[in-house]
């Protein structure tokens, strides 16, 4: 079962990669654990991973004024995980475009 449903490519996890260069983001499914995700990224990208980091977020509530009156919605909740490589390993997630 896929654990990890894509990598996290936004300007706050490009500047935590710039400051620490072993440190990568993933949107992961919510019922996935550590031990899970620590061995995906293993087996998926090659490569030793130190620690996991998880953060759970929740959906937001949005509202909007349009031609048909109000509309009210929600954003998706989500996952997210910060993984920790050994030192001197690198993913890189444009290889294959």
């Amino acid at each position: 079962m896929a654990f990890i449903i894509k990598p996290l490519v936004t300007e706050k996890m490009t500047k935590i990669t710039e400051k620490q260069e072993n440190r990568f983001g993933f949107i992961v499914r919510p019922e996935a654990n550590k031990l899970q995700i620590k061995k995906e990224v293993e087996d998926t990208y090659n490569v030793t991973v130190i620690s996991v980091n998880t953060v759970r977020y929740a959906g937001k509530r949005s509202s909007r004024y349009t031609k048909a009156g109000l509309v009210k919605g929600q954003k998706p909740a989500f996952k997210k995980a910060i993984v920790t490589l050994k030192e001197g390993e690198s993913i890189d997630f444009y290889s294959n475009i």
